[in-house]
């Protein structure tokens, strides 16, 4: 019984300290995810491996000159080299990273999206959750 205790006491330590958590989510427009939104975890041991992803995709719009617009972000827990990076001549992808807590990827960070819109998700998500 008491190795049950103390392998349960271990793993919820585990959890809180040694263990990153991440959304995950292959289609997100930046209020929602279009796809499943799913979680995703890693060690959060090593420098270099302790990052959440956002990967931000713009595309390029002829009819108003030189302006890439937003088109949808992927979220995930794949290591993170942050960049900008052009894929296409029409499609560019801006990567973030964050580690300053769990679940810091959620597809808001994006400075194309209105922080009105945002706050008042973020209104709706602490009303329904009290």
């Amino acid at each position: 019984m008491f190795q049950k205790l103390l392998l349960s006491v271990f793993i919820i330590l585990l959890m809180d300290v040694v263990l990153k958590h991440c959304n995950l989510c292959s289609h997100h427009d930046g209020l929602k995810c279009h796809t499943a939104m799913k979680s995703c975890w890693k060690f959060d041991l090593w420098t270099q491996n302790r990052t959440c992803t956002t990967e931000n995709y713009y595309y390029y719009d002829c009819f108003t000159g030189k302006l890439y617009l937003f088109r949808y972000a992927k979220l995930n827990c794949k290591p993170c080299a942050p960049g900008m990076y052009q894929m296409f001549h029409d499609l560019l992808r801006e990567t973030f990273c964050c580690i300053d807590r769990n679940y810091c990827n959620d597809g808001t960070g994006n400075l194309d999206i209105s922080s009105i819109l945002i706050e008042d998700m973020n209104q709706k998500k602490e009303l329904n959750d009290d």
